[in-house]
């Protein structure tokens, strides 16, 4: 999944059953959770659930990845950027999600047409993405930085019910 466009990861259309929804959330609670403990709480056999888990995977309905601290990392800086586009905004949206530091589009109705999450080593990091590479392309109008100050929630447990 990783490296894959917003577009390739679209998700197909993959109907879940009560026992998908259940094996996903208990990968949500952990990730690295073993199949026999699923099976378990699942009533199902670990193959099954195993087989299951690669049909979610496959269809795009669960990515299984480690989340990081980005401070942790080095990466001091992390910003939401609201852009204003002219034209197509699926060029622009395809040229800013190629951008490394960029882990977030999405495009949006109101104020602005993408909202993208960047996650930058420092304020000069942050800048050069900004002024250079996404004001750069042609299509951007204009752009607003919201810093954050203080992550306070993040979560990846989206009820399945």
């Amino acid at each position: 999944m990783v490296g894959m466009t917003a577009r390739e990861r679209l998700p197909q259309s993959v109907p879940l059953d009560d026992v998908s929804k259940s094996i996903i959330e208990q990968l949500q609670q952990d990730g690295r959770r073993a199949y026999a403990t699923i099976a378990q709480a699942v009533g199902l056999s670990e193959a099954a659930v195993r087989q299951r888990v690669q049909r979610l995977v496959k269809a795009g309905v669960i990515q299984i990845v480690a989340v990081s601290d980005p401070l942790q990392l080095g990466f001091t800086r992390q910003a939401m950027i609201g852009i204003r586009c002219e034209g197509d905004v699926d060029s622009v949206a395809e040229q800013v999600e190629k951008m490394p530091e960029v882990d977030y589009v999405v495009v949006t109705a109101g104020s602005f047409d993408l909202l993208v999450e960047a996650v930058c080593e420092d304020d000069d990091h942050l800048l050069e993405l900004l002024n250079t590479r996404i004001r750069g392309i042609a299509a951007v109008r204009s752009t607003e930085t919201f810093v954050y100050l203080k992550l306070r929630k993040q979560t990846y447990t989206w009820g399945t019910r």
